[in-house]
């Protein structure tokens, strides 16, 4: 499966462990795409690999997964010279985004399945 979301940056640690940590934003229109690509992510280790477990107590992959929904709202801002202060006034909001972070930690076995799986360089 190729990823369209998640970009995920590798680190290994001295015990032969190894992380990969992606973070995506989506607005609205493409929120269902990216629901489905951290699904089959997590589908896919779960299948190959077993319900997720701390390493440290002999699992073969664990995951973390947080999100945060940011709605911004643009300012308009205005200099007025000798002022005290500068002018702000708000817009419209844009829609929310909402981003997610993955975070998938296994042992060299599941780290190199993941890379192959998903193509991750």
């Amino acid at each position: 499966m190729e990823l369209r979301y998640l970009d995920f940056d590798f680190s290994g640690d001295a015990h032969g462990h190894g992380s990969f940590d992606a973070m995506a934003s989506a607005g609205p229109a493409q929120l269902a795409a990216l629901d489905a690509e951290v699904r089959a992510v997590l589908d896919w280790a779960e299948r190959r690999f077993g319900p997720a477990a701390p390493l440290d107590e002999g699992g073969e992959w664990d995951y973390a997964l947080h999100g945060v929904r940011e709605v911004a709202t643009p300012l308009a801002v205005r200099y007025a010279p000798g002022a005290d202060r500068l002018e702000f006034e708000a817009g419209t909001p844009d829609p929310a985004r909402t981003t997610l972070t993955l975070t998938l930690s296994g042992t060299d076995p599941f780290c190199s399945a993941l890379r192959e799986a998903f193509g991750i360089g």
